[in-house]
């Protein structure tokens, strides 16, 4: 459900700005049919209340270096909140872990590593183990070749 205070206008310069990233303001008003002012005060607008929470590029790393791409899945022994906390503050610190995401389920954890080969990722292991965040199991899966990366569509995301 959209949240209140956001119209198509809105929706439509989020959806420009996610898939273009910082682009002119001559070009988003373009891209959204509006006129460049009024186009980059409500861009400003969405970057105040939060809605836009940064920019980036998509860096192929492929062309830069020969990289392993892992998939852990963790589940941790206990599951109190200051078990959560720990594990979680751990993984913040970590720079080859990209991708963290807090799971329900068999799992509590599925995490993206980026690491320059497999004996690295086992020291990355190795650390993760010794950092008394009490890992009760986990599991790899080496990435072989990315099928798919992307953003929701917002229109169709938010037209439900």
């Amino acid at each position: 459900m959209k949240k209140p205070g956001l119209d198509a206008t809105d929706i439509r310069i989020l959806s420009a700005v996610q898939s273009n990233g910082q682009i002119s303001k001559s070009r988003l008003a373009e891209i959204v049919n509006l006129s460049p002012t009024p186009c980059w005060e409500r861009l400003n607008r969405l970057k105040a209340a939060g809605y836009i929470t940064g920019y980036r590029a998509d860096i192929a790393l492929n062309k830069l270096c020969d990289f392993t791409s892992v998939i852990v899945t963790v589940s941790l022994a206990h599951h109190r909140k200051a078990d959560f906390d720990r594990f979680e503050a751990h993984i913040r610190t970590l720079d080859e872990i990209v991708d963290c995401i807090a799971t329900g389920g068999g799992m509590d954890y599925v995490m993206k590593v980026i690491s320059p080969n497999l004996a690295t990722f086992q020291e990355l292991l190795d650390k993760l183990f010794s950092a008394e965040v009490e890992v009760d199991r986990y599991m790899t899966y080496i990435a072989v070749r990315q099928v798919k990366t992307g953003h929701p569509n917002l229109t169709r995301l938010l037209a439900r």
